[in-house]
This record gives structure tokens, C-alpha cells and sequence, in this order.
């Protein structure tokens, strides 16, 4: 006889996964509120005709509920952009799948061996373009543009995905774990709104929380002026990082700063976007408060806040180690698609395929079963014979 328990937490889990609150899954599952409660703290467990109308409501299997959770993950910060006007549940969703996230992501570890974190400590005291100077030096990055960030980033021991948030006021965001012991931060980047200057942007801002700001600050209690402040320093530290100052100013000549024309050209350069470019220009006085605000105009006025020129033309950086996990386990046979998604439950987390593929960013139906195809069956040709013949 099975001794498992149904997991009040887990129940918790997946409601706040799915971006639901108590209410809205006591309507989804036809339950009353107070069941919901008594289900979460473990006061009750749900019989088996509401469990089934949870199931149906959440998307998650039977399994998934009578997990203990045995892993060992302290979480530290989740620092989103735009956290002021991100709402809370919003929020938490993000949290949470970036929880099995860390799941998966420790099971293909398991199997395979993924870079070392390898992170420069860098003098918080010190000017921001000093810091992503030394960042560029310690990584060997040169003096040039960046092509890849999320590559250089995934070399350097991140642990980066890619999926809709089905937020627009989440680009990305970033958490530091600790997981039996080891550090990671993982870093999430939205499809949402996705493009090259976006997603180079988007992954500098976010290296920038990890190196200098603090990890244990709740950042629920911090003021409006000190998250602005954060955030302030992080797109400093991310324009300095994809625009070192001197490199950057000898493309930006004088006489072609203002021209917005100009700026087109230096996309396909430097890999970021017009408005950051321009941004950059101003905050290294090469255009004054005037042509900065004349060149921002222009922009609003060819519609280029939303769509740039080349976004839909300049390839966009993919986050690659945890795709190309799967493929050598898939690859070399280690595992095959049914094997990885029944290992990965008896890990801790049973989930329907596309949950994983989502949170991997991994190509829709990858982890589908492959269908040992029938031989096709043809019908011979052969002559028939004429009356009479024998």
C-alpha cells in the first residue's frame, strides 16, 4: 500500500506557477476558497473528485502532488526590471518557475558537466566604468563590440533561459540560488519583446545585479528612490559593459551625432539599440541636453520606441547550454525523451512536456515521443495477362 501524502506546498506551488490566486482556483476548480486553504497548509487532503478538478485546472499531473521536496534550494534576491510596477503575483509567478528551473536544471547536471561559475570580484566602491572595464579585462572581451552576451555569460557559469513571461513589464530577471551547497544565479530572459538590443541590454542589466548590488536586501522593504537608484546604476554599468567609453567615442564623431541616420549604421556595429546609443552618446557629452532631447523626438516620431530598423534583421543572441544538454543526452542515447521526463519525476518533478520545454526554451514537441514509424507497404507491379494467355 502507497504510504505518499498529498503536499499542501506543492499545491501552493503550482497555483502560484500557474499566476492564480486562491480565489481564481477555487472558481477554476469549482472548490470552495476554504478548501483551497485547508488543501495548501496540509490541514486536509482534497479527495480524489476534487483532485482530479485541480489537476484540470492547474495542468499538472497526479504525480506532481505527492512529492516531498527534498531538494536543497536557499533563494536569495529576484531582481526584475521594472520591479515597481511589476505586481506581486506577477512576480512570484517568475519566482517560481525559476524553482523548477533550478530542478531541472541540478537533474541535467546529474548527467552532465556544465561550466564553473566564474564571476570577477569586482570593487563596488569604484566608478561603474571602471567596474565594466575590469569585467571586460577579467573575461577577456577585448575593447570591441560584444556580439554575444548570453554566450559570453553561459561560458562564465550562468545558467540562462529564454520564455514568454506573458508579462510586458517583464524583460528579464535574475535569482541567485544555492543548491545543495553550490551558487548559481539563473537568468531569465523574456521573449516577449524580443530583439538584439533588447536581449544584449537585458542580459548586461542583469549582470549587473549579480556583481554589484546585494543579494540578501529584501527588496520589498527598499524605498521607490533606492530601486531607482539600483536600476540607475545597472544601465550605467550595462552601457559601459556594450560601449566601453573610448571605443565607443571614437565612432561617435561630432558631426555625425545627431544624425539619427548615423546611429542605423552603428547598430549593425555595436549590437545594441539606437535609443541606448543615443542614450550613451549624451550621458559621455558628446551631444547636449538639447540635440538629446531633438534625436528622442525623432525617434518617437518614426515609431522607433517599439520598432527599430534592423530588429527584424539582426539575429538575436539564444541562450544555447541547457539546449545542447538535452540534445548530448538525447543525442548519445544516455536518455530518450520518455526516459528524461520519468527521471526528471523521480527527481522531484513531474511536469508535462511542454512545461519543461518552455522553461529550457527548448523547441516545441523536443521532448515528444518519437513514433517508431511502420514500413510502408506497396503493392508489386506485375503483368497481368491477355485473354487467352495461359
Amino acid at each position: 500500500m502507497s504510504t505518499r501524502k498529498f503536499n499542501g506546498e506543492r499545491l501552493k506551488s503550482a497555483r502560484i506557477y500557474r499566476g492564480l490566486s486562491i480565489t481564481d482556483l477555487a472558481k477554476l476548480a469549482d472548490v470552495s476558497k476554504q478548501a483551497i486553504s485547508q488543501f495548501e497548509n496540509d490541514k486536509n487532503p482534497p479527495g480524489l473528485e476534487t483532485l482530479l478538478k485541480l489537476i484540470s485546472a492547474l495542468g499538472f499531473p497526479r504525480e506532481f502532488f505527492y512529492v516531498d521536496d527534498s531538494n536543497e534550494v536557499k533563494i536569495g534576491n529576484t531582481f526584475f526590471r521594472s520591479l515597481m510596477t511589476t505586481n506581486k503575483k506577477d512576480k512570484l509567478t517568475q519566482i517560481e518557475k525559476t524553482k523548477y528551473l533550478s530542478i531541472i536544471f541540478n537533474f541535467l547536471n546529474s548527467y552532465l558537466e556544465f561550466p564553473t561559475l566564474n564571476l570577477p570580484n569586482v570593487d563596488t566602491n569604484k566608478d561603474v566604468e571602471e567596474i565594466a572595464k575590469s569585467v571586460r579585462e577579467y573575461w577577456k572581451l577585448g575593447t570591441g563590440p560584444i556580439p554575444n552576451l548570453v554566450n559570453v555569460l553561459e561560458k562564465n557559469g550562468f545558467i540562462v533561459t529564454a520564455f514568454m513571461t506573458d508579462n510586458q513589464k517583464i524583460d528579464a530577471f535574475s535569482q541567485r540560488q544555492v543548491i545543495n551547497g553550490h551558487e548559481y544565479y539563473f537568468m531569465v530572459l523574456g521573449n516577449d519583446k524580443n530583439t538584439l538590443g533588447r536581449r544584449q541590454f537585458d542580459a548586461a542589466h542583469e549582470l549587473a545585479h549579480v556583481l554589484l548590488h546585494e543579494w540578501s536586501v529584501d527588496l520589498e522593504t527598499i524605498s521607490k528612490d533606492e530601486f531607482r537608484e539600483i536600476e540607475q546604476q545597472a544601465n550605467q554599468f550595462a552601457a559601459a559593459l556594450l560601449m566601453p567609453k573610448d571605443s565607443f567615442l571614437e565612432d561617435i564623431n561630432n558631426s555625425f551625432a545627431t544624425n539619427l541616420e548615423y546611429y542605423v549604421e552603428l547598430k549593425k556595429k555595436w549590437r545594441v539599440s539606437i535609443q541606448a546609443m543615443i542614450v550613451r552618446a549624451y550621458n559621455l557629452k558628446v551631444i547636449n541636453n538639447a540635440q538629446y532631447q531633438n534625436l528622442m523626438r525623432g525617434i518617437s516620431k518614426r515609431g522607433w520606441r517599439t520598432k527599430e530598423p534592423l530588429d527584424n534583421v539582426l539575429t538575436v543572441p539564444k541562450p544555447t547550454l541547457l539546449r545542447k544538454a538535452v540534445d548530448i543526452l538525447l543525442a548519445n542515447k544516455i536518455l530518450d525523451e520518455e526516459e528524461l521526463l520519468v527521471n526528471l519525476g523521480k527527481c522531484g518533478l513531474p511536469m508535462d512536456r511542454r512545461e519543461v520545454e518552455l522553461l529550457l526554451g527548448l523547441d516545441q514537441n523536443k521532448l515528444a515521443k518519437k513514433e517508431i514509424g511502420i514500413p510502408v507497404i506497396n503493392i508489386k507491379e506485375r503483368s497481368i495477362p491477355k485473354t487467352g494467355e495461359h
